[in-house]
């Protein structure tokens, strides 16, 4: 498979990122023992590249598949915290919870953030700066899907890695349009920050049209990028590694077809209009509607962020 450097960092990663997302509570949930021999068979097939997060609670089964695939790839996790203590219990808790030594990219994780993130959040990236400078953490960075974030980012001299959402529709870019959205990120490898991308299927909105899609993201990275593809099973870590090593999946594509999709639903009944949902969102795609929640499934990005954010229990990922 490709390998890519990201950056200045030096740290040389395969072209498919294996997303830890979907496999997690958030979304499908699967079993810690399944999820592990899931990365582990992605590792095996020439994978070495694991994206996750505090906030997805997949640390224990990305420990476990390191074990059982013996072997150490680049892991990249990240934080929405946003103080310095905070963030420090959160460096530790993913070195427990992986059982690593060190973590290779932690990032702000800041998909909404305004384009002063770096000083709302200030405690928190100076104690990934004390980190790296340490040698706990090799790369810094900030994930994000608004524009002037990533062109921020771009000019931010302490910062490794910047981490944007990009898919062929634009979907979830926010505070600007795909046009600016490639123009922000162009400004970021001018100015040799290590970037991956996001979102290239949309979240399951563009799977219908998987090779245009993926294609468009890869065809834009020039070999400068690796995308992260979130997987749910064996089969989805195979057709995706064979297609990075460019061998046919046209049987599976076809396939593809036949996948169910994911949605979320709100149960009115038990919706009490807080509003909590409407700040996880980071596509904007929750609005309040006659006293209860409402999903536009054109906007979502099945991310199930909302989901652990409602006291109520309404929100569910089906």
């Amino acid at each position: 498979m490709k390998k890519i450097i990201l950056g200045r960092t030096n740290i040389e990663v395969s072209e498919l990122c294996f997303g830890a997302l979907p496999i997690g509570p958030l979304q499908k949930n699967v079993d810690e023992d399944t999820a592990a021999a899931v990365i582990a068979r992605a590792l095996e097939l020439g994978v070495t590249f694991v994206d996750t997060a505090q906030m997805y609670r997949t640390y224990g089964a990305v420990g476990k598949a390191l074990k059982m695939a013996r072997k150490r790839p680049v892991i990249s996790t990240k934080s929405h915290v946003l103080t310095y203590e905070e963030m420090d219990a959160s460096v530790k808790q993913a070195l427990s919870e992986m059982d690593i030594s060190y973590i290779d990219i932690f990032l702000l994780h800041a998909a909404r953030a305004s384009a002063d993130v770096f000083n709302e959040r200030e405690g928190a990236f100076r104690c990934l700066l004390d980190y790296r400078e340490k040698g706990l953490i090799k790369a810094v960075g900030i994930s994000c899907h608004a524009v002037d974030v990533v062109d921020i980012a771009a000019d931010n001299r302490e910062l490794d890695i910047v981490f944007p959402i990009l898919n062929k529709k634009g979907f979830g870019i926010l505070r600007g349009s795909l046009e600016d959205m490639e123009k922000a990120i162009e400004h970021c490898f001018a100015e040799n920050k290590g970037v991956y991308l996001m979102k290239a299927l949309g979240g399951g909105n563009l799977i219908g049209d998987y090779a245009g899609a993926v294609g468009y993201c890869r065809d834009f990275a020039a070999s400068r990028a690796p995308l992260v593809l979130g997987m749910i099973n064996e089969s989805e870590a195979e057709m995706n590694c064979k297609y990075f090593n460019g061998e046919d999946i046209s049987a599976e594509l076809k396939q593809l077809t036949n996948v169910p999709q994911k949605h979320v639903i709100v149960f009115k009944a038990l919706c009490k209009a807080c509003g909590k949902c409407l700040d996880a969102c980071h596509s904007s795609a929750i609005s309040l509607f006659d006293g209860k929640a409402l999903v536009s499934n054109e906007k979502c990005l099945k991310c199930g962020y909302c989901v652990p954010n409602c006291p109520e229990f309404a929100i569910r990922m089906i």
